[in-house]
């Protein structure tokens, strides 16, 4: 299994960014996945879901209304569109399997919000 994050960059606040993960190893259309957000210095925490239907998303309070998750089953492929990006936004983007703890976690990718 292997997830490959990517998208990430230098944006100013209010700004907008798309992330992508290419996912390989299993059959992406038969899980439900998240992203996760890492702040310097903190763990990783999940900031959005989504079913393997496509039409479950569930979002932290802190993304919820500037970010959507969404999948495309046949690239494999899992994105993360957000919009009105704030200096807290900055840090490291994964993605996994939404449940499965034991997931190797990809190199992430950078977001870095500032004016």
């Amino acid at each position: 299994v292997q997830f490959v994050e990517s998208g990430g960059g230098l944006v100013q606040p209010g700004e907008s960014l798309r992330l992508s993960c290419s996912v390989s190893g299993l059959t992406m259309s038969t899980y439900a996945m998240s992203w996760y957000f890492q702040a310097p210095g903190k763990e990783p925490e999940k900031v959005a879901s989504i079913g393997n239907s496509g039409r479950d998303t569930k979002y932290a309070d802190s993304v919820e209304g500037r970010f959507t998750i969404f999948r495309d089953d046949a690239e494999s492929t899992l994105s993360l569109e957000m919009t009105n990006l704030e200096p807290s936004d900055s840090g490291l983007y994964y993605c996994r399997r939404a449940w499965f703890t034991t997931d190797p976690w990809g190199r992430g990718t950078q977001v870095t919000v500032s004016a």
